[in-house]
């Protein structure tokens, strides 16, 4: 993918920024959605999918709240709030639809290489948390999104599921798990790469890389103004278009803050680094074959849930624990140190304060993260992997990731942890904000911001019935549909290669 840039159209009908997961099915979409649209992508970096899409800076889950405890939280009467999970499993299958359509249509080859079958399971120990995962196991089958997932305390079951987690554990320490087969691993810098090739294919589009846009301003005429430099001649590019979306991961609050929208007015951010420990013994690879999550520490961000994971990058089986959190008041992980204190205005001064003092353990937590020693982490790694040596395990910078903080009428300020889109009230402009579960559900935010910024033209019959064609279950409620989300589920793992007896790519 080459940079355009003597050739830069000096209008466009859509301008996206950043070259992530987000940009990439929002091109696409717009694209399958009505093919004569033109679209200019900005991408900071020399390529795309480097920052957040990138497969070793998110943990690559398909989320689908199989194993991610933080989506079920135990409500005060001791029952278990399962409808975050729901919402996000139906998420995820649309986003299987999504690609499955995609390899359909163009018959994408070697399309294993960005998502493979790995079981998803949760692992808990102590009586409180056994209790909690049995309710939470109890509670989720009962929805035809989780059908088929299994609950055991048999120590022989468990090490047959989890071989390196259960050996050498304290046969009496109560321990149970959650195992659903149907689990994935995606390599979203792999797909997005993918999806920007198709997207590059088509008229219309033209590429920017090594574009740093550095303003945006909306004229008189509605008409956003865009105005970026290319960071290897100097020279300046300005593009005009009615639609602008920022997809910057972290770098899009500041963008936002430049928008001058009265909708972003109050944003602030918090930004959270993570690290990896990655193993580098293929006899200890060789012996996991599943992402398992426990439960995360008090006051630390979602983003921190411990797990031992088998990924698979590059055709190549990894395995790695983590993330181990940290600070750094950058935005991207090629940011700028400057970014955190840039980011302060009068606007989100009070929200961020407020949030702030709020959220104390979390401080407190970074803090003591930030101070780990190689001692503490394999200490960590431990708790899961009881047996395991510090020689076989290196330490590994993972992403940058940015909480959002937002004005609360009631509260002042508060600290998010999931994703929100920002938009303008005429839907002229709209940026993405937050963290996890993100490119798992990018395909449903991406239909959200389309209904929303393209109100119109998404209500046409055209658009309707393309919509169902790119996602079956588009405007269906799956989790009341069974038969429907059997019937979807057996398509996209055919598709997409997801044979749940096939061992992940070696």
């Amino acid at each position: 993918m080459s940079t355009t840039d003597s050739t830069a159209p000096l209008t466009a009908d859509v301008v996206l920024i950043g070259a992530g997961i987000m940009s990439a099915t929002l091109g696409l979409m717009l694209k399958e959605l009505q093919p004569d649209l033109t679209i200019a992508i900005f991408e900071r970096l020399d390529v795309a999918a480097a920052e957040s899409s990138d497969a070793w800076n998110n943990a690559g889950t398909g989320h689908s709240a199989f194993c991610e405890l933080n989506y079920t939280p135990e409500k005060p009467d001791g029952s278990i709030d399962i409808s975050k999970a729901i919402k996000i499993a139906e998420q995820f299958e649309q986003s299987k639809q999504f690609w499955a359509y995609l390899v359909e249509k163009y018959q994408v080859t070697g399309v294993t290489r960005f998502i493979n079958h790995i079981p998803h399971l949760s692992f808990v120990w102590g009586d409180k948390n056994v209790d909690f995962l049995r309710k939470r196991h109890a509670a989720l089958v009962q929805s035809p999104l989780f059908q088929g997932m299994k609950f055991s305390q048999d120590r022989a079951e468990l090490a047959r599921w989890m071989p390196l987690v259960m050996d050498g554990r304290d046969p009496q320490q109560p321990v149970a798990a959650t195992r659903m087969d149907l689990g994935t691993d995606v390599n979203f810098g792999s797909l997005t790469r993918g999806m920007f090739t198709l997207l590059q294919e088509k008229p219309g589009v033209s590429f920017y890389f090594h574009h740093d846009v550095e303003g945006l301003k909306r004229k008189d005429d509605g008409q956003w103004s865009v105005k970026a430099r290319d960071l290897t001649t100097d020279a300046k590019v300005k593009i005009r278009a009615p639609f602008v979306f920022i997809g910057a991961g972290g770098g899009s609050l500041p963008l936002l803050i430049k928008s001058e929208i009265p909708e972003g007015q109050g944003f602030g951010g918090f930004p959270v680094s993570g690290q990896w420990l990655k193993c580098i013994n293929p006899e200890v690879i060789a012996r996991h074959h599943t992402k398992v999550y426990g439960k995360a520490s008090v006051g630390s961000p979602p983003m921190s849930v411990p797990h031992l994971d088998t990924r698979v990058i590059n055709e190549k089986q990894e395995l790695l624990f983590g993330p181990y959190a940290g600070f750094s008041t950058k935005f991207l992980k090629q940011g700028s140190y400057l970014d955190l204190p840039l980011s302060v205005k009068l606007s989100n001064m009070r929200p961020m304060i407020i949030a702030g003092l709020k959220n104390m353990p979390l401080t407190k937590y970074l803090i003591n993260q930030v101070r780990q020693s190689p001692e503490d982490r394999l200490a960590a790694l431990r708790e899961y992997l009881p047996e395991a040596r510090g020689e076989d395990w290196q330490l590994e910078t993972a992403g940058q990731r940015v909480q959002v903080i937002k004005k609360d009428a009631k509260e002042g300020g508060v600290l998010e942890f999931g994703t929100e889109v920002v938009a303008a009230a005429d839907g002229s402009i709209a940026a993405l904000l937050g963290a996890s579960p993100g490119a798992s559900t990018a395909v449903s935010i991406m239909v959200g911001l389309v209904q929303r910024c393209f109100a119109e033209s998404a209500r046409t019959p055209a658009w309707q019935d393309k919509m169902r064609e790119m996602i079956p279950s588009f405007g269906k409620n799956l989790n009341d549909e069974p038969q429907l989300v059997a019937q979807l589920r057996a398509h996209t793992s055919a598709v997409l290669g997801l044979d749940e007896n096939a061992p992940a790519q070696q």
